[in-house]
């Protein structure tokens, strides 16, 4: 099974409601699991695990200061080391869109890592519905086959 970090921000707890909610669907699954505040993760952290999960909830149009803070931290350690490694997004929003995970991703694929799924994003608190939308992401991010990079295609001569 696969070892899933999840990195969140949430001062209001309903990104936070929703990283425990990915944290029980990768438990249930066999996952092992570690759920930090952004604040509190380090490189060592990305780099000892198999899949990053982040959220974050959208500030002005944009991730958490403090997930932003976490890829500056980590950036000049892992950005050589963390090709096509796999990651996922959710968060929470009052209004606008889905600036934050779009910002997040931008990090993300700027070091070459792989998103395995669509981001999932709740409007204010999430509902039981979003939760275990959350959980079955967990799920399946804990199942290493379906993490798996898609094979390469020989050119066609």
């Amino acid at each position: 099974m696969a070892k899933l970090l999840i990195v969140y921000s949430s001062l209001s707890g309903n990104t936070a409601a929703m990283a425990k909610a990915v944290a029980e669907g990768a438990q249930s699954a066999g996952a092992s699991v570690v759920l930090k505040p952004a604040v509190e993760a380090d490189a060592a952290d990305l780099l000892a695990c198999d899949v990053l999960a982040v959220g974050t909830p959208n500030y002005f149009g944009y991730m958490s200061g403090l997930v932003k803070d976490f890829f500056d931290r980590v950036w000049g350690t892992v950005r050589d080391k963390v090709a096509s490694k796999p990651y996922v997004t959710f968060g929470s929003k009052g209004g606008g869109g889905a600036q934050a995970l779009d910002s997040v991703e931008n990090i993300c694929n700027a070091v070459k890592m792989r998103r395995v799924a669509d981001g999932i994003l709740a409007t204010r608190q999430p509902t039981e519905a979003v939760l275990q939308e959350c959980r079955e992401m967990g799920k399946k991010l804990a199942r290493p086959e379906s993490l798996a990079a898609p094979p390469v295609k020989e050119p066609r001569l």
